[in-house]
């Protein structure tokens, strides 16, 4: 099919859509629907509805409300708050101790809640008003709970992963085992940035100095539960215990039991319906926003625009470094302005045929996509973590922007990082799930991504 202005006009009609207001999902659906009842009415309307329907019926999908509801279950359980009780123990004597525990808790919440908004709305109503009590300003503590929320998605079982897993078709075992690295490595590269301005502006420590290592033992021991419960869901699917969808209902039971037997802070009847009310709305959003795009991406199929954009890119170069860094400034473009999700289900139909093509490991460039969304998600002038941080804690804006550029320069220099040019994907096959097929699969999950340059 030829492509042409009038073919293109739902492309358009999106972004108008969204910027008069209407929510992404609607934006999407309306778009499409516009293209084939009043463009092209060859294709019968309820053709459409039938792709919306076959969109949902993935098992991989069940995945997505398990995690959300295990996210809510250590909020109500306890976990959560043991987790930062060992944060506060291990960074609380450095500078900036406060601001510390905020990237830790990220990168340690990022397994659990799954999703960098719901993460960035927990500790803005959490540890931002501690923080100025504490002598932080308004606008520091925001931007460091928003930059450290980007860190969220990246850490495994982030719900983003699992979304790229399913529209790229990838091992998600391969994708959570990767996911730690990049996600550490943005963790630390925060708390380096956090530790030159809090000594710069003096801020100060919850503890004099790093506590006996008996103490640290017995704090970790009290939090060890929360601790376990990333690693352990990626353990079991190393060693072939359950599938990823069996894995999200593990994790369910398994807060469950944690937090009602071993803490005993969950009580059923006061906090069942507020966890299904949570669960309800966090699966409901990002399954809407999947349905929504892969019906777009049924138009974008039908118009041959992959396939075009792939021939357009490998014109303009044949470089898989130069096409990165092209992806790299599209994607936070997009990231302004889309939700996470969302700008991921669309750019990556898009582009991951011509990143395969030029050699691009798939699930190297999944992060990439990730990780340079969650980078525009806090950067202005509509990223989404910049707006609910700073709708929660009543920062400005402006004042906000004037804090965060720091964490987003860090960030971009992660993300710049790439893997070891000697290890190609028909090396690492050893990461797809399946049972007994394993030895050291993690450490070379580790090594794979983001290893230093040969």
């Amino acid at each position: 099919m030829e492509l042409t202005f009038v073919n293109l006009i739902p492309v358009f009609l999106v972004f108008i859509l969204y910027f008069m207001g209407m929510p992404i999902v609607y934006a999407l659906f309306g778009s499409t629907f516009f293209y084939f009842l009043f463009i092209n009415t060859s294709v019968q309307p309820w053709t459409i509805l039938q792709k919306v329907m076959n969109s949902t019926q993935s098992f991989s999908m069940l995945a997505i409300p398990f995690f959300v509801m295990s996210g809510s279950v250590m909020n109500f359980g306890g976990i959560s708050d043991k987790m930062m009780d060992f944060c506060e123990c291990v960074t609380g004597h450095m500078k900036g101790g406060l601001a510390q525990v905020n990237v830790l808790l990220s990168m340690l919440m990022g397994g659990c809640s799954g999703s960098a908004n719901a993460d960035c709305a927990m500790q803005s109503k959490m540890l931002v008003p501690e923080m100025e009590k504490r002598g932080y300003s308004k606008a520091f503590s925001a931007a460091i709970t928003a930059s450290s929320s980007a860190a969220t998605p990246v850490i495994p079982p982030g719900v983003n992963l699992i979304v790229y897993s399913l529209i790229a078709q990838a091992s998600l075992g391969r994708i959570f085992a990767a996911g730690y690295v990049p996600g550490i490595l943005m963790s630390i590269s925060m708390m380096i940035v956090v530790s030159i301005i809090a000594h710069k502006r003096h801020y100060p420590t919850t503890r004099d100095k790093f506590p006996p290592m008996k103490v640290v033992l017995k704090q970790a021991f009290i939090s060890f539960w929360g601790l376990f419960f990333p690693f352990g869901i990626i353990l079991g699917m190393r060693f072939g215990l359950f599938t990823p969808a069996e894995g999200g209902a593990v994790a369910v039971l398994y807060c469950f039991v944690i937090g009602k037997f071993v803490y005993k802070k969950l009580n059923f009847k006061e906090h069942f319906i507020p966890i299904l009310l949570d669960t309800i709305a966090g699966t409901s959003s990002v399954v809407l926003i999947m349905v929504s795009a892969s019906t777009f991406g049924n138009y974008m199929s039908y118009i041959n625009l992959p396939k075009i954009v792939a021939a357009s890119i490998t014109t303009l170069t044949s470089n898989k470094y130069v096409f990165l860094m092209l992806v790299n400034v599209v994607l936070l473009v997009m990231g302004m302005f889309l939700e996470g999700g969302a700008a991921l289900m669309i750019a990556t139909p898009l582009l991951l045929p011509v990143a395969q093509s030029l050699g691009v490991d798939t699930i190297h460039f999944g992060l990439v996509c990730i990780v340079n969304i969650m980078i525009g998600g806090i950067t202005p002038p509509f990223g989404s973590m910049m707006f609910t941080t700073c709708g929660i804690t009543g920062c400005r804006i402006g004042d906000f922007i004037k804090e965060v550029w720091p964490f987003i320069l860090c960030l971009f220099l992660v993300l710049l990082l790439r893997p070891r040019p000697d290890l190609r994907p028909d090396q690492h096959d050893h990461l797809d799930v399946k049972p007994n097929t394993y030895k050291n699969g993690t450490l070379r999950a580790f090594r794979f991504l983001y290893a230093p340059r040969s």
